[in-house]
């Protein structure tokens, strides 16, 4: 039975965290680095199953974007495994005394990281995150279960397999990496009741599926990666700075959690900032569904909906709407946002102070794509994902978010009177 399959796996992945736990920086490390090896030595190979996975999509109708996102070459494996190698370059959180204090009675209380445990991963059509995932996993001491998605179902299981494998060799415990190596959809529903061998489940994709995870989850959840972000233009701003940014950070790759989905445009530079950002998205074939006031400085644009203001399309397609001000900008955002990423592109110092504070998202810029959330771009090395809510983490988790804490006390015969 798939359950009892599951359940197995559950149990060899939480005797693996125990083990992991108590792991030197040192023997992490080389598990990274042989790890990295192995991709590169089977690099041909992954690329020959990530085609099949491609040869299915197109049959299923992906779209361009979505069939980027799935794509492996040379390069794409390549940095999979650099990615593997920075890791080990990091600072190691995992027992890192963050605090020791001395009590009156003379206990010594300290406050040290340690691992989560057993991490459960579930995502879509990146087979990258299997890497990116298991080696940040590893990197501080957790064990990991992976769930991708159908789409990277054959990259997928031959990623995972080169890893564990070269992981296991590299003297880590069996069960460290895993995937569940199914498309069965009943495998997330069991997943989502492994209390007993999860400490956290993470959803890494779509927001149908995150909204699924969020809500019949038993174990604890992180959520990530809904991004409808949002980039205003103030009244203020450098009309040239702000169509490179929002072309940068809809164009440049779009189908990525931090990829622009709406622009906002202050009323009194809507005529002269939608033409300059017509012309440039003409050469990236970007569709623009416009507000009626906005279609009025367009010649091509769709009608949008409402529904459109609160879609991440992960496509070449934009929503824009002329604003009165920043007030209506933020509550715009407010409203369709998912507190992932939002930028304000102005010359007023005032203006971004406001944007700063009143706007509740993971990343706020100002003057710069939104395309920066990133672990790596923040320079956290390899992240796991990009948490939307505030607990346990926020923002690009690197590191020390696959972490907690514990206190120990140190004794010398004290008894509570």
């Amino acid at each position: 039975m798939l359950k009892e399959e599951i359940y197995a796996q559950g149990k060899l992945a939480k005797r693996a965290a125990r083990i992991l736990a108590g792991l030197s920086v040192t023997e992490k490390d080389q598990a990274l680095l042989a790890m990295a090896e192995a991709l590169i030595a089977n690099k041909d190979s992954i690329i020959d199953e990530n085609k099949k996975d491609l040869v299915e999509g197109e049959k299923n109708g992906l779209s361009k974007a979505m069939a980027d996102r799935l794509m492996l070459n040379d390069q794409r494996v390549e940095a999979m495994a650099e990615g593997l190698r920075k890791l080990v370059a990091l600072a190691d959180p995992v027992g890192k005394t963050e605090v020791m204090f001395k009590r009156p009675n003379g206990l010594e209380v300290g406050k040290v990281r340690v691992p989560l445990g057993t991490v459960g991963m579930i995502y879509e059509a990146r087979p990258n995150v299997t890497v990116d995932a298991a080696g940040i996993c590893i990197k501080t001491g957790n064990a990991v279960i992976l769930r991708g998605g159908s789409t990277a179902f054959h990259s997928n299981i031959i990623l995972s397999n080169v890893i564990a494998e070269a992981a296991v060799k590299a003297g880590l415990p069996e069960g460290c990496i895993q995937l569940i190596q199914t498309t069965d959809r009943e495998a997330v529903n069991i997943l989502f009741t492994m209390n007993q061998y999860l400490d956290v489940l993470i959803p890494r994709g779509g927001a149908g599926l995150i909204q699924s995870v969020v809500n019949n989850s038993t174990v604890p959840v992180i959520e990530t990666g809904t991004g409808v972000c949002h980039a205003y233009v103030d009244a203020e701003a450098d009309l040239q700075m702000a169509v490179d940014i929002v072309n940068n950070g809809k164009s440049q790759r779009p189908s990525v959690c931090n990829a622009l989905e709406t622009v906002l445009v202050h009323q009194d530079v809507a005529e002269r900032f939608y033409p300059m950002l017509e012309e440039v998205f003409k050469e990236k074939n970007v569709l623009i569904r416009a507000c009626e006031e906005s279609s009025k400085f367009l010649t091509k644009s769709e009608a949008a909906t409402e529904e459109d203001y609160s879609t991440e399309y992960l496509d070449y397609i934009i929503t824009g709407k002329v604003v009165r001000d920043i007030d209506e900008a933020m509550d715009h955002i407010a409203e369709y946002g998912t507190h992932h990423s939002d930028v304000i592109i102005t010359k007023s110092y005032d203006q971004a102070r406001k944007f700063l504070a009143g706007v509740d998202s993971a990343a706020v810029y100002v003057n710069a794509s939104t395309r920066f959330t990133d672990g790596e771009m923040f320079g956290f090395g390899a992240e796991i994902g990009i948490s939307t809510q505030k607990l346990h983490a926020r923002g690009p988790m690197g590191l020390e978010e696959l972490t907690t804490y514990k206190y120990v006390i140190y004794g010398s015969g004290q008894i509570r009177g």
